[in-house]
């Protein structure tokens, strides 16, 4: 496939994404790229990777994948995960996921017990609700520490709230901040260098198996903030604010940010797994398809679009995305495959001014850059650390006149020429 390429400047990094299988003969391609203006800018650190609470007993399809990947028992001295880290530099990581809204902290009052998840038919995602003992918070942000990571950690949004009687999975009343703010005073005294904090998992919209009125958590996200401005005080901290690390809602969205107002939120993020179930049998076409992947551009352009309308002082993250949800897709998530809709997803985040990726996971269930047992490396980490350490912040118009089956993304480099 012969290419000719014409740009201004030579400092930038191309990425080809050429779709294998169901992609037809390519004859001579063109690649265009305007490098003269960047036409969006990620974050220094756009590429993350989450950590999730779900405990060995997590099943879906027949399957429990997640082994002992949680924050809450995962090996931290296992020096895959440690060198993996290390060779990030500066890995971001966002601690959090479905039953982080049933998280208590065992810090002030409710140091006396901390409870453990369990089964529970009955409880939010069928589990109790579970606790983050400050030894293990302790241990955590030594790994953190010593790997460079930067900390982004989901705070539970339903502390204080209860259930709707009347409307479906809707929590009623106002969010009580005195657990989490005995948690953040925690972390300050020890020092701990939490980049940002984020309230409560995919409860926007209708929610997943929770949901917070728009208004009341625009509400929320200013006792948050003046609760964060309070503890830090005068230290050398300022950690950001994020909302709400649910799934893209229009009017949702709006109102929440309307009510936060100026200066409050200052990343919106968004949920995206674009792929379906993960037990889909026609996972693997999905992914090498454009025309289906190319359906979630209209998201991405949406939520950037509602953030410079209605909350220009902030910016679109990806706070999670694993592609299939459900824990991703046996032998599919986890494989070189996955690896077409990952690469081409961070290239179409960036071309949409979304400054932070976040993958789901860094360790646990089908999707994860880890393997959950050995702890080797799957395709996909590859693909993140390459785009780490290659694809500066600059985002450059790039077209290509071949096939819709060729991707072409191109970044100014991240390491300046010499």
């Amino acid at each position: 496939m012969p290419l000719s390429l014409s740009f201004a400047v030579p400092l930038l990094l191309l990425f080809l994404l050429l779709f294998s299988g169901l992609s037809p003969t390519l004859g001579a391609t063109s690649v265009s790229i305007k490098a003269a203006t960047a036409i969006a800018k990620t974050d220094d650190n756009f590429v993350c990777a989450t950590m999730d609470w779900w405990p060995p007993d997590k099943c879906n399809y027949g399957m429990c994948p997640w082994g002992n990947a949680s924050i809450l028992n995962l090996d931290l001295s296992n020096p895959i995960l440690v060198n993996a880290l290390k060779a990030f530099g500066s890995l971001r990581i966002r601690i959090g996921g479905s039953l982080q809204d049933q998280v208590s902290y065992q810090v002030g009052d409710s140091a006396h017990a901390c409870p453990d998840f369990k089964v529970d038919k009955h409880g939010l995602f069928g589990f109790t609700e579970g606790c983050l003992p400050m030894q293990r918070w302790d241990e955590l942000n030594r790994l953190f520490n010593s790997t460079g990571s930067i900390i982004s950690f989901g705070l539970n949004a339903l502390a204080g709230r209860s259930k709707s009687n009347s409307s479906g999975n809707l929590y009623e009343g106002r969010w009580d901040p005195t657990n989490a703010r005995d948690f953040i005073e925690y972390t300050l005294s020890k020092d701990y260098a939490v980049e940002s904090w984020e309230l409560g998992n995919e409860l926007s919209g209708s929610g997943v198996s929770a949901s917070v009125d728009a208004v009341q958590y625009g509400k929320d996200m200013i006792a948050l903030k003046n609760v964060i401005d309070d503890v830090y005080g005068r230290s050398k901290q300022h950690p950001k604010l994020l909302a709400p690390g649910g799934f893209f809602d229009e009017k949702w969205f709006a109102d929440m940010l309307r009510t936060s107002g100026p200066g409050v939120v200052d990343a919106v993020t968004h949920h995206i797994y674009n792929l379906g179930p993960g037990n889909d049998k026609d996972l693997i076409r999905k992914i090498q398809d454009p025309y289906y992947l190319d359906q979630v551009a209209q998201t991405f352009d949406d939520a950037l679009s509602t953030v410079r309308q209605f909350g220009p002082w902030s910016s679109p993250w990806i706070g999670e995305s694993g592609g299939a949800y459900n824990s991703g897709g046996k032998n599919v998530s986890n494989a070189f495959v996955d690896s077409f809709w990952y690469l081409d997803q961070l290239g179409m985040a960036s071309t949409y001014d979304h400054k932070v990726y976040c993958r789901q996971a860094l360790i646990g269930g089908n999707y994860c850059l880890l393997d959950t047992t050995t702890f080797v490396p799957n395709p996909d980490f590859y693909s993140a650390l390459l785009w780490h350490q290659l694809m500066g912040p600059g985002v450059l118009h790039t077209t290509n006149d071949g096939s819709p089956y060729l991707r072409a993304y191109a970044h100014c480099s991240k390491k300046k020429a010499r």
